[in-house]
């Protein structure tokens, strides 16, 4: 059976960035291009980004259990066609997910094997910068996605494993490391030093292990909500 990977963040938090690059360099992975009812965006092409559809058409495909997960953000739906984990199989690929916290819950639930990775920004302070200089949202809709991240990275500790995406080479690494580790632990076979290297670097993602590290990151946002915070 493929192996699936979810990658959820924070609008902002670079994950998009990270995914396009792993997918250079990891083989064997297929990307899930997700449905959507909102409007394309400044250069993006229908099926590359995403499905651009109606939101009728989306309904439809509600009804006919056509989606792995959906949610609706933003006022807008988002969803994972099933057929993108049947091709994935077929070919004999691993099945990568960017979707939301949402979307992340159902699949665990539906898929209990899949690999689930949270990517954090360094702080909040952090999180807001890059999404001022992306140019994309108003400063209204910035502040509800700033509002609106605090609410997800309280979901951190329900996945495997915590990427803070502060230095984009290393988040890079430690992204296929993950990658390439669980394929590993899938096909139980380690046969060399780099497997057991890759494996270590893995772990140091791993939920138990950041813990320590999480803390300030989450202070930062907690801080930020509190009467005067910021």
């Amino acid at each position: 059976m493929s192996g699936v990977y979810i990658i959820s963040a924070p609008s902002g938090s670079g994950k998009s960035t990270l995914v396009n690059q792993v997918r250079q360099i990891v083989p064997g992975l297929k990307f899930s291009i997700s449905y959507t009812t909102r409007l394309p965006r400044t250069g993006e092409q229908d099926g590359r980004e995403y499905f651009f559809v109606a939101r009728t058409e989306f309904e439809d495909m509600i009804r006919s259990n056509e989606f792995l997960e959906h949610a609706d953000v933003f006022g807008n739906c988002y969803g994972t066609a099933r057929r993108f984990l049947r091709e994935a199989e077929q070919e004999g690929k691993d099945l990568l997910l960017d979707i939301d916290v949402q979307g992340a819950a159902q699949i665990k639930e539906k898929i209990p094997a899949a690999v689930s990775i949270f990517v954090l920004p360094p702080n909040r302070r952090e999180l807001e910068k890059r999404l001022r200089h992306r140019s994309l949202d108003t400063d209204d809709v910035i502040q509800t996605r700033l509002v609106t991240a605090s609410r997800e990275i309280e979901n951190y500790c329900k996945y495997d494993y915590i990427l803070v995406n502060d230095r984009l080479e290393d988040s890079i690494e430690a992204l296929r490391s993950i990658l390439l580790a669980e394929r590993l632990k899938r096909s139980g076979v380690q046969t060399s030093a780099d497997d057991a290297s890759l494996m270590a670097k893995a772990e140091r993602c791993r939920l138990n292990n950041v813990r320590e590290r999480l803390q300030p990151i989450l202070a930062s946002f907690e801080n930020a909500a509190a009467p005067g915070g910021r």
